[in-house]
């Protein structure tokens, strides 16, 4: 007996059985880039991500290697993934990205850091529609997770 499939899951599955597109390829690469940059700059000199009144002691310092392994982490695993075109996967990472993005940013508005809003925000957003278009789906969607 023949068992057809849902629209969704032969949309899923052609997304599957496709490459991944130029342009998630350069969002992978630069958001992985940006982000390496904001963990080199935590190590180095964690000062620049802070408020110029802002004291940097021993605890900062602490939570700026935190912020450069996550960072780092992170990175490296979305240069990781497109690397062995891991779509589902890659797909995933980055929505889990854009979301620490998108969270970031209003974390950014109550701290005053009103310059890197914008860029914060537009990352998140970007990553989010370069996740839809790998897993298929918006990332909100049940489908983009299971399928």
């Amino acid at each position: 007996m023949i068992q057809r499939k849902s629209s969704a899951e032969a949309s899923a599955v052609a997304v599957a059985n496709q490459g991944i597109v130029w342009w998630v390829q350069l969002i992978v690469i630069l958001g992985a880039l940006l982000t390496a940059a904001g963990a080199v700059i935590a190590l180095i000199h964690p000062a620049m991500l802070a408020s110029p009144r802002d004291e940097i002691n021993g605890a900062v310092h602490i939570f700026a290697g935190y912020f450069a392994a996550r960072n780092l982490g992170l990175a490296g695993a979305l240069l990781a993934l497109l690397a062995i075109r891991a779509k589902r996967a890659l797909g995933q990472l980055l929505a889990v990205v854009g979301f620490i993005q998108i969270i970031d940013t209003p974390i950014d508005c109550f701290e005053g850091r009103w310059p890197v809003v914008p860029g914060v925000f537009i990352l998140g957003i970007v990553f989010l529609i370069a996740a839809a278009k790998l897993c298929g789906h918006p990332s909100w969607r049940r489908g983009a997770w299971t399928e």
